[in-house]
């Protein structure tokens, strides 16, 4: 009895022991992820271990966004999760999503699963309108998305209607203009095949440096009034602070970039900027609601503290992950290029397979032609060789015969004939036997005429047939030699080197040299990517003139007429921040 309550006491401490725990949802862009958390997990915890799964190092640049009142808010390191204003039901659900976006992509993000969230974001605020994009460059952007996805462009496998199912244009771009999705995909498909050789995390990059220069891009917009009442929309981002009319979020009316500014505040609902240089009047506005004050002083300090991170030397943890991020650029680098390399040897080993089995099929093709022709022949001499035996015997039994009249010619003249009436009828029939006889005669010349031609002609067939049986002699001996080589070919495929690469022949020793060699690469790209901005700004001035004749002007929204405008004028993002700071 003591022995069960013994054991029914230390269970029941176990279970008390037991920490409570609540269940959890993360939803990334493109998967959800459910962990169990304990009840006194703080919200760098959480972040931490969402961070971990992802096997994501540049986790400056995220965080774990909710919902509340249908206001955004993002959860707090130092805050227990629990704690932050969060539906009481479960699972509780966070979107992780980037809270903070670089200036220059292709220089501060250093990690693929980086690139490829941020690629994702900024590809469905496109397609989603948050971020105004003009239609050529749409069609740009969703040329690289494709290439992406599908990799290399292959019309054998790509072909009219590959796209059909897939969102790629922002809806106000395909009702702007007259057009198909049949014409929209030619368009696309067009500067999708010249992406060949991009692999995706390549492609992803160049759509995110296109993307980059759109006014809207990483920019979170506030409704505030200024001290006189008039509604305005405050925009932050990684450049700076910057004042909208609230019909125009592309060209900034105001701009504060962060190193401009020394103090940022808010007491309530008033929001105050103080300039770098006091000379600048100070700028004051209000919010609607206490919590949008708190988010945007959040999304000010982060901004301003990763502005000043990229003016000073990387921490050695960046310039770590830099280092291991070129290091895996080469060894990809030298990958695709093995790939490629035994991709053109086997196209190669295919190529001249395939031709020496087209001339097999054609040596048989002949053989066979060949080997009729033979049996024709054949046929033929065996027919003329029995149609001269016929004319022998004929001719023969033509001469036994004129052999026989002459003789019943001579019996008749010996035999005596008494009467004139006997003698007439005797010579009538002598002249009717010599011409029989004549007759006889001519015919069975002819008739050995004709054997003998016919002699010649089974000659000449015998000649024929023995031509063509050393014709079908060569063939055959062609044919034996080609299946060897085809054979020998045939076989070269499963000699070269596997896709399936040993990871002992990808490790590299970076030597200086390398390192040398590889700087030399990278302004060798540096030009060659001058280059190509000027063509692809050619592109994209063609595009837009082709398909300028199909737009529905009625259709045109405020943000693409004042798109136009800025474009008419030369003005693009950053020169206009810089006349308007």
């Amino acid at each position: 009895m003591a022995g069960a309550i013994a054991s029914r006491m230390s269970f029941s401490s176990l279970k008390r022991k037991q920490p409570k725990t609540f269940t959890v949802r993360i939803a990334t862009m493109d998967a959800e992820m459910e962990f169990s958390c304990e009840v006194k997990w703080k919200g760098k915890d959480l972040f931490d271990l969402v961070c971990r799964t992802l096997g994501l190092r540049e986790t400056w640049f995220f965080g774990l966004q909710y919902t509340i009142k249908d206001t955004v808010a993002w959860l707090k390191m130092d805050k227990k999760v629990l704690d932050h204003d969060v539906p009481t039901e479960e699972p509780k659900t966070f979107h992780f999503l980037a809270k903070f976006y670089p200036e220059n992509a292709e220089e501060e993000l250093v990690q693929e699963i980086t690139q490829h969230l941020f690629f994702l974001q900024v590809k469905k605020q496109i397609l989603d309108e948050k971020i105004f994009c003009p239609p050529e460059a749409s069609v740009l952007l969703a040329s690289y998305a494709v290439q992406a996805k599908y990799g290399d462009y292959d019309p054998n496998v790509h072909k009219r209607g590959f796209l059909a199912q897939e969102e790629l244009l922002p809806k106000r771009v395909i009702n702007l203009y007259q057009m198909t999705p049949e014409m929209w995909e030619e368009r696309i498909t067009a500067w999708y095949a010249e992406h060949r050789g991009r692999a995706r995390d390549e492609a992803e990059m160049e759509y995110l440096k296109i993307a980059q220069d759109l006014e809207m891009y990483g920019v979170n917009y506030f409704a505030i009034r200024n001290k006189k009442g008039t509604e305005l929309l405050l925009g932050v981002d990684a450049l700076g602070l910057h004042i909208y009319d609230p019909d125009n979020r592309l060209t900034p009316k105001i701009s504060f970039p962060w190193n401009e500014i020394r103090n940022i505040s808010y007491s309530d609902k008033e929001f105050t900027i103080k300039p770098l240089d006091k000379k600048i009047d100070v700028f004051k506005f209000n919010s609607s609601k206490l919590r949008v004050n708190k988010l945007i002083l959040q999304l000010c300090i982060g901004n301003h503290d990763l502005f000043m991170r990229r003016r000073k030397a990387d921490s050695l943890e960046v310039q770590q992950m830099k280092a291991q991020a070129r290091e895996e650029k080469a060894r990809k680098q030298m990958e695709r290029q093995c790939l490629a390399r035994e991709k053109q040897m086997r196209e190669e080993a295919e190529r001249t397979r395939d031709e020496l089995e087209r001339r097999l099929m054609q040596l048989k093709e002949e053989a066979t032609m060949a080997n009729e022709a033979l049996m024709r022949s054949e046929e033929t001499a065996d027919l003329l060789a029995e149609k001269a035996q016929i004319t022998e015997e004929e001719a023969k039994l033509l001469a036994q015969k004129a052999a026989e009249a002459e003789q019943e010619m001579q019996r008749i003249k010996a035999t005596a004939i008494r009467t004139e009436e006997e003698k007439r009828l005797m010579e009538q029939k002598v002249l009717e036997a010599e011409m029989l006889a004549l007759k006889m005669a001519e015919e069975s010349e002819r008739r050995a005429k004709e054997a003998d031609q016919l002699k010649q002609d089974l000659q000449e067939a015998r000649e024929s047939e023995r031509r063509a049986k050393q014709k079908l002699l060569e063939i055959t001996s062609k044919s034996s030699y080609t299946q060897s080589m085809n054979s020998s070919t045939t076989a070269l495929p499963s000699d070269l080197p596997s896709f399936n690469l040993i990871s002992e022949s990808l490790s590299f020793d970076f030597k200086d040299t390398d390192m040398k060699r590889l700087s030399m690469e990278i302004e060798k790209e540096k030009v060659e990517y001058m280059e190509k901005s000027k063509h692809l700004q050619e592109q994209l001035n063609e595009l837009k003139t082709e398909i300028e004749a199909l737009k529905l002007k009625e259709r045109e929204t405020a943000l693409d007429i004042l798109h136009n405008e800025n474009s008419s004028r030369g003005n693009s993002k950053h020169n206009t921040i810089k006349k308007v700071s």
